[in-house]
């Protein structure tokens, strides 16, 4: 019988301690330290997230049911609802910010070879937000609407892996297009969005910086035809024009020329137009980048169902966040941890797994080890392999 460490253990074992530290002291997370520190907070919460609680309370009974093994999880603190509710409050969101992005920068070279589905070697990314609903009486600092409260989680996607690179929350009233202000472009990079982003002042920051972008256009955009190149409608493809914007106003925000490829999708029974500034990559290509946009709508998806992202331990904007960004972290240092131990379950059998042998003393590959491969729904096992890291 294995008598080593527990798989929780195991797990936090690829947390960078030194890195956490230096996040913690760079905004005095442990300043009037009373024995309940950002690392409890940060391995509580992950507990929750791994095991799915619903509340403190939950959270609270669940540790004290195992408190001989809380330290070998590496909790120090006595764990009570009223202490996490305090650390909730106290201890900047940023510290977690921080620190889900330090694994995002681990994570990220490890999925840097995988596949796009189609040939393409530059860093491609999707940008796009989600709309967590809210109780306005509950939640005020986060007023949406008259009667609703709501925050926004807008998110740029890398898409190989596909691991999130830039994560910003904020309350639901913030307009996706003022994201974009947040974002530096890297050049040579393709970045993947809706037309909800179509600002031509913005994206011409993007074009002067060296980086591509994809996106649809608007109804009441007015463009004037300066060149045509031939297509294959056998493809869907339907026209490929280089245009400029023709109101005065947008050409004045945006003067250099773009391409506009148009393309028909049979299965839908819908005509797309779609703007780029990239002149090389097929026609063809350009709507293969569009359609892999869809994998940040199924990341949004996966976390909102596997993840605590929906109901919240505290109340206040520091709770929230701070929840969030554990959420990510947790997300990402499983990824990490599938990479490292050449796992081969998906991400969704890992978790599963970790949420009923997290105190079970034995080598976490042997835990993993027993996983059967299970006959999926064609539906389901599509957007599964979409985020099987």
């Amino acid at each position: 019988m294995h008598v080593g460490r527990i798989v929780f253990a195991q797990l936090i074992d690829h947390i960078p301690p030194y890195e956490f530290t230096k996040c913690v002291e760079r905004y005095d997370g442990n300043y009037k330290f009373r024995g309940f520190s950002c690392l409890d907070q940060f391995l509580c919460l992950a507990f929750a997230q791994l095991t799915y609680r619903e509340s403190l309370r939950d959270i609270e009974a669940c540790l004290r049911s195992v408190d001989s093994k809380l330290y070998h999880m590496g909790i120090r603190g006595k764990v009570s609802r009223s202490t996490l509710a305090d650390a909730n409050e106290a201890h900047d969101w940023r510290i977690f910010s921080d620190f889900a992005q330090v694994l995002i920068n681990i994570a990220r070279p490890m999925y840097a070879s995988e596949s796009l589905g189609f040939d393409l070697d530059n860093t491609v990314y999707a940008l796009d937000s989600t709309t967590i609903d809210l109780c306005l009486s509950v939640f005020p600092w986060a007023r949406f609407r008259a009667r609703k409260a709501a925050v926004k989680l807008h998110t740029l996607l890398d898409l190989r892996g596909p691991i999130p690179t830039f994560i910003e929350v904020s309350d639901g009233k913030v307009h996706d297009v003022n994201i974009l202000d947040s974002i530096v472009p890297e050049a040579d990079s393709f970045y993947v969005m809706d037309r909800a982003y179509v600002d031509f002042a913005r994206l011409h920051v993007f074009h002067r910086s060296g980086a591509f972008f994809v996106t649809r256009t608007k109804k009441g955009i007015l463009l004037q035809r300066r060149y045509s190149r031939p297509v294959d409608t056998g493809t869907g493809l339907r026209s490929d024009h280089t245009v400029v914007l023709a109101a005065a106003a947008s050409r004045k925000k945006y003067p250099d020329p773009l391409r506009r490829v148009r393309f028909f999708d049979e299965k839908q029974q819908r005509h797309l137009t779609f703007l780029t500034n990239n002149f090389d990559l097929p026609a063809i290509t350009i709507c293969h980048l569009y359609k892999s946009r869809w994998q940040v709508e199924l990341f949004f998806k996966w976390i909102k169902q596997h993840l605590r992202i929906k109901a919240f331990y505290g109340y206040s904007e520091n709770a929230v966040k701070t929840q969030v960004w554990i959420a990510v972290s947790v997300y990402v240092l499983v990824a990490i941890f599938k990479k490292r131990l050449g796992v081969e379950a998906s991400l969704h059998e890992i978790l599963q797994v970790l949420s009923l042998d997290l105190f079970e003393k034995v080598p976490v590959l042997q835990a993993l080890g027993r996983v059967a491969s299970q006959d999926k729904s064609e539906a389901i096992s599509n957007q599964l392999n979409l985020l099987d890291l």
